[in-house]
């Protein structure tokens, strides 16, 4: 890389000039500011005490030792003690005929360290799959993508929590007033089918607790003395004594809706290397939760819970067991994580969870390491912003979350009607603009949520995303169709690719899209170190808008010379391809024409 070559020149030139020996990490080298003329800027300021001159001085001398005795450096120029060179044309070149036609440009080799595990969707089995676990689901899906392309082990796993409170209230709700309704004779999707009972359950949960307070008892205690909570604390206990029955009716409905996740995942074109289940792990949670407290690290209250005692860890106390025995989700994260570490010795355990659960993994993690499990190091909470619709503008067909299956039909319906009012699917048949829609559709939201820093909150706005101007994922498909294009094009007039020509000199807007390729690999690799896929959005999204630029501003097919014809045509098809794999890391297909 440019930057290492830079910084091991610059190392030998302050031992010549000044007689001094740095080390590569006291060399700052950054990509030159856009309102300054250079490629690579170099930060002398750290080097005056050694130079004992101005900084422009300083910058001056080195920038004549470096041009003097570096064949990548052109010139440079000195701005307040900033060293600015302009890397020459020669080396963009080089690097341009050497991975012009490497398909798997930007890819890191895979190492064979211990697996990375990247956990995500987790949801719970009363009711779909929301616009929540939408960008949970993104996020995890394209990090791991990102992982894998930095050379990483990656194992994709998801965690379904299907036992619990909330499950038995769906339960209960469809034994008292289902009236053996299924999918089947519903004809609605099974994960549907039991997020309405739950719905249900709430509804009578709540009038009951208004006629408890009507009759003069308090608020608090009329919540937690409800009838139909305590049926569904009764439910809760059979369920963990193995009841027949209960465990028949839970299994019958876990079902339908694995089914429902099953379709909604396939359509968000996301999948898993391994599904845990809650119902499986809390009982190995059980196991650690007693050998913590034959250990003395837990403690049992005079009710029978098991709490841990985080105080001197500035937290506070945590329950493990409920005093009816019954478990908590930190007594299933106990069993899942040690089952993780179990199955695959991970070099990290990532949970991609909301940041309203900061708190708990960092209770996990304490919990874990005074039981001495070390590892626990490794775990990682790869928190992020909830994202939130403007009001008002869907209704969800429970009434009160925007469901994943709603968003997804509306995404597709706007994708039609904004890809159909500006006429560009005339030619296309029924089929290819069903398939064109989808892809808009779903590159759309994806790009939409993966372009934003995942620690942020963020307004997701169906219509503001499917546009084919701006920072998009339409936007970058559609400068994928058109290189593809251009292709097509020069295919009909005959064009033939010379692949060994290259120019003597670069025109600033080509270097300019050579040096943005330059970027690709780094900017995985950026993006694998912080987790965050916003960093690979936003540089598709960069290189597209550069390409667009030429596109307008230099002639491509139409140029009079045939070698500056195919030189751009090739230069078009890299940058074709780097935008083809940037997508897929986000999870997103680009069309070949639009």
């Amino acid at each position: 890389m440019i930057e290492n070559i830079l910084a091991e020149k610059t190392i030998e030139a302050v031992r010549e000039l000044y007689g001094q020996i740095l080390e590569k990490k006291d060399v700052p080298v950054q990509k030159t500011r856009k309102d300054f003329e250079g490629d690579y800027t170099i930060v002398v300021f750290p080097f005056l005490r050694f130079s004992k001159k101005s900084p422009d001085a300083t910058a001056e001398q080195i920038g004549q030792y470096l041009t003097a005795n570096l064949d990548e450096v052109d010139t440079f120029n000195v701005i307040r003690g900033f060293l600015n060179l302009v890397i020459s044309d020669r080396y963009w070149l080089d690097f341009y005929h050497h991975e012009k036609e490497n398909s798997n440009f930007g890819m890191h080799e895979k190492n064979h360290e211990k697996p990375v595990v990247v956990e995500y969707s987790s949801p719970n089995t009363n009711k779909p799959l929301h616009l929540g676990h939408i960008r949970n689901i993104l996020l995890g899906y394209s990090v791991s993508k990102i992982l894998a392309a930095a050379g990483k082990n990656v194992v994709k796993v998801n965690l379904v929590n299907d036992r619990g409170i909330h499950i038995c209230k769906s339960m209960l709700a469809w034994n008292k007033w289902g009236n053996g309704e299924t999918p089947e004779s519903s004809g609605m999707k099974g994960d549907h089918l039991v997020g309405k009972y739950y719905v249900l359950f709430d509804r009578f949960y709540k009038a009951e607790i208004k006629e408890l307070i009507k009759n003069g008892m308090e608020e608090e205690l009329a919540e937690k003395e409800a009838s139909l909570l305590m049926e569904a604390q009764e439910m809760l206990r059979r369920w963990e004594e193995q009841n027949p029955e209960i465990k028949a009716l839970w299994q019958m409905m876990n079902g339908w809706v694995y089914e429902g996740f099953d379709e909604t995942y396939r359509n968000l074109g996301v999948d898993f290397d391994k599904i845990y289940y809650e119902s499986d792990t809390y009982l190995l949670g059980r196991e650690i939760v007693f050998e913590g407290l034959e250990k003395g690290v837990f403690y049992k209250k005079e009710n029978d819970a098991v709490w841990c005692d985080l105080t001197s860890e500035g937290l506070d106390e945590k329950l493990l067991l409920r005093a009816d025995g019954t478990s908590v989700y930190m007594t299933q994260d106990l069993g899942t994580a040690q089952l993780r570490h179990d199955d695959f010795e991970p070099e990290k355990l990532v949970y991609v969870v909301g940041n309203e659960q900061n708190y708990h993994f960092d209770v996990l993690k304490k919990i874990l390491k005074k039981l001495g499990r070390n590892w626990a190091d490794g775990i990682m909470h790869l928190s992020y912003g909830m994202v939130e619709l403007p009001h008002g503008r869907m209704k969800s067909r429970e009434g009160t979350v925007v469901d994943a299956d709603d968003l997804m039909e509306e995404m597709f319906s706007t994708a039609r009607k904004t890809t159909e009012e500006l006429g560009k699917t005339d030619d296309f048949s029924d089929e290819e603009k069903n398939e064109l829609f989808r892809m808009i559709s779903l590159g759309a939201l994806k790009y939409f949520i993966l372009k934003v820093d995942p620690k942020k909150t963020m307004l997701f706005n169906p219509e503001e995303s499917i546009d084919f101007n701006g920072n998009t994922g339409p936007f970058v498909q559609y400068t994928h169709a058109r290189i593809r294009s251009l292709f097509r094009k020069a295919g009909e007039k005959g064009i033939v690719l010379d692949k060994n020509f290259i120019p003597e000199a670069l025109h600033p807007k080509e270097k300019e899209i050579i040096r943005l390729a330059y970027d690709f690999p780094l900017i995985i690799k950026e993006a694998a170190e912080n987790f965050s896929p916003a960093l690979v959005a936003n540089y598709v999204f960069d290189l597209s808008k550069e390409f667009n630029q030429i596109y307008q501003t230099l002639p491509i097919l139409k140029d009079t010379d045939e070698q500056t014809v195919s030189f751009r045509l090739g230069m078009a098809a890299m940058v074709g391809n780097i935008l083809k794999t940037g997508m897929d890391l986000l999870g997103v297909e680009v069309p070949e024409r639009m």
